[in-house]
């Protein structure tokens, strides 16, 4: 039996059908090859069999030996479609225009999952040299803009998506002995995410019996590790100043929008949850979580901030989910100024509530300037702050730690630190009615911005040694929304549609 194949690149050229007889001949050719291939396959098995192969070495050759076999019925496929001569002239694809067949065959690249294929095929236009205006073989095949076929573009962006784009080039040399490089796969992301948004746009909103009573809206930063530019001369020496980071990043916005069920609990089952671990089971699980990212950037010369186009985003979502504005609608976010008022902008009507989890960490930064950390006192002090904050008692917490800082005396960091988290908890007093939150069966946690942002951004684009421009990583983190909003096969199915009746208008396949 032949040794076990190599991970090797195939080009075959794809016999050229004409009229007539020769067609057939050529359909008999490739159904020919087909068999001796399928028998081939067969006493490959026998073969193997006797030479007492391992397993896993009868896998390696068998999937080999299907890649050509795929690759040669592919070819197959493609003969039944002869070369696509409509005769000596031919309307354009909009029928507004009578074009004439050029003299000579064009040759058309097609990269499948099997291998490459190149077909000569009849098109025509003006003249030689000129614009294609109509390839008909093109049209009944369904062949793509590129030179990539659609099957290879999915696949290709799903390992893009989780790792970096050398890891997906490596992966499919390994499993389909194609040789694609890592500026290919990056152009690739990059015009395959020029279709998000338009799908985004056209998706039909969850069912209302599908979405659960209360609408919940978050958003949070997240930095982006950039590219420098390209730098004319040479490079100036520059001593980094204290806390300068030696990669500049780019802050992108990252925010989701679902519903959920009411979920109503006491201050104590909170306690007992966030101190103590003792999760309730009868939590609900978000419904329909839509997650997106944005980044600053122009559109149309106009130039768009992060936070207002995430907002913009979350605002049409939203929009299309709650049309007779029948349900509450909760944001739950950090305290940075700029998402609450854009907030009191885009969303002016919904209850805003601070995440719970960063005023714990407040707490626990007040209590270590009195306590030692990992110490029962200074849990003790966050429990019975939390506790006042659940209850709505924010003014006697916040009197609370003004006495402290003044009867202790505290100085230099200490200090410093306590009346940053004193002024935190006033700045943000609006947001603290805990009390009234957690009657209600409002969410008072992020923990659904902070995951969109680790999976979203941190999860890829923050691989150790990446580095993004803007176009990219704008590509990937669109991308990445649609595969995590489970939407990827839906959106490659519209995708495909969109390019078809975009290239081939009443002709596409």
């Amino acid at each position: 039996m032949a040794p076990l194949r190599q991970n090797i690149g195939y080009h075959t050229r794809m016999f050229s059908p004409t009229k007539g007889t020769a067609m057939i001949m050529n359909q008999e050719q490739a159904l020919l090859k087909a068999q001796v291939q399928l028998n081939q396959l067969i006493e490959s098995v026998h073969s193997a069999a006797a030479a007492a192969w391992r397993i896993h070495q009868v896998e390696r050759d068998l999937m080999a030996q299907l890649l050509d076999l795929g690759l040669t019925l592919l070819n197959l496929f493609i003969a039944h479609h002869g070369d696509g001569d409509l005769g000596t002239t031919a309307g354009t694809v909009d029928g507004r225009t009578v074009v004439q067949r050029l003299p000579q065959k064009h040759d058309r690249r097609y990269v499948a999952i099997f291998g490459e294929l190149t077909s000569p095929r009849v098109v025509y236009g003006t003249r030689e040299g000129q614009r294609i205006e109509r390839a008909p073989l093109d049209e009944s095949l369904g062949l793509p803009g590129g030179d990539f076929s659609y099957v290879i573009e999915d696949w290709a962006q799903r390992f893009g998506l989780k790792g970096s784009f050398a890891e997906a080039a490596e992966s499919l040399q390994t499993l389909l002995r194609l040789r694609l490089g890592v500026h290919t796969l990056e152009r690739m992301s990059q015009e395959m995410a020029g279709s998000v948004v338009p799908f985004r746009e056209a998706i039909e909103p969850p069912p209302a019996v599908d979405e659960g009573p209360i609408l919940v809206v978050t958003a949070d930063g997240k930095g982006i590790p950039m590219r420098r530019p390209p730098q004319e001369g040479p490079k100036p020496h520059h001593r980094r100043t204290k806390g300068e980071k030696a990669n500049k990043k780019q802050m992108a916005c990252v925010g989701a929008v679902y519903s959920i069920k009411p979920f109503v609990r006491t201050p104590n089952d909170v306690l007992d949850e966030v101190l103590r671990d003792r999760c309730s089971d009868d939590r609900p699980e978000p419904t329909h979580k839509h997650v997106w990212a944005e980044m600053s950037r122009d559109i149309e010369g106009k130039p768009i901030g992060a936070k207002d186009a995430i907002f913009c985003a979350l605002f049409q979502d939203l929009t299309l989910r709650n049309v007779g504005h029948d349900r509450p609608v909760v944001c739950v976010m950090d305290g940075e100024r700029a998402l609450w008022e854009a907030q009191r902008v885009y969303f002016p009507e919904a209850v805003g509530i601070l995440d719970l989890f960063h005023v714990m960490e407040r707490l626990w930064t007040a209590a270590h300037c009195f306590h030692a950390e990992g110490s029962d006192d200074a849990e003790a002090f966050v429990a019975d702050r939390l506790r006042g904050l659940l209850e709505g008692r924010v003014g006697y917490v916040i009197g609370g730690l003004r006495q402290r800082l003044a009867k202790h005396q505290l100085k230099g960091s200490r200090r410093k630190t306590l009346t940053s988290v004193i002024t935190y908890l006033e700045n943000n007093r609006e947001h603290l009615r805990y009390d009234e939150y957690l009657k209600a069966g409002y969410p008072i946690g992020s923990g659904v911005a902070e995951g969109a942002c680790r999976h979203l951004v941190k999860d890829r684009l923050e691989q150790t040694g990446m580095r993004w421009t803007v176009s990219g990583a704008q590509a990937m983190r669109h991308l990445r929304a649609t595969y995590l909003n489970d939407q990827w096969d839906d959106f490659i199915e519209k995708r495909i549609d969109c390019e078809q009746t975009r290239l081939y208008g009443k002709n596409a396949a």
